[in-house]
């Protein structure tokens, strides 16, 4: 519709991989990883691994690093639902395939 190709990357796909682990398992990045964007994807890992788990193995003592795993759970789920509901790009800048 816009003369722009298409990511061979799927967005259903894309969306699920970035809703699903995050919701269950405070993983945020996969679904911006198999959508190209390296640097996002990355971050995001290493910010739930790192600080979102740890954060949340502390809060059992604390109330604060509840918040912070709290933080980034909603990031990665409001991350998933734009990329659902959204237009999403990959890491070329070309739109996602849609469903």
């Amino acid at each position: 519709m816009t003369g722009q190709p298409y990511s061979d990357k799927n967005k259903l796909v894309a969306g699920l991989l970035q809703l699903l682990p995050s919701l269950f398992f405070l993983l945020g990045g996969i679904g911006r990883l198999y959508a190209g964007n390296i640097a996002l994807g990355v971050t995001q890992l290493v910010l739930s691994v790192v600080v979102g788990w740890v954060a949340f193995v502390c809060g059992f003592f604390l109330f604060i690093p509840f918040l912070v795993s709290g933080g980034l759970w909603l990031w990665f789920v409001i991350d998933g639902i734009m990329m659902l509901a959204g237009r999403p790009v990959d890491g070329e800048g070309r739109p996602l395939r849609p469903n």
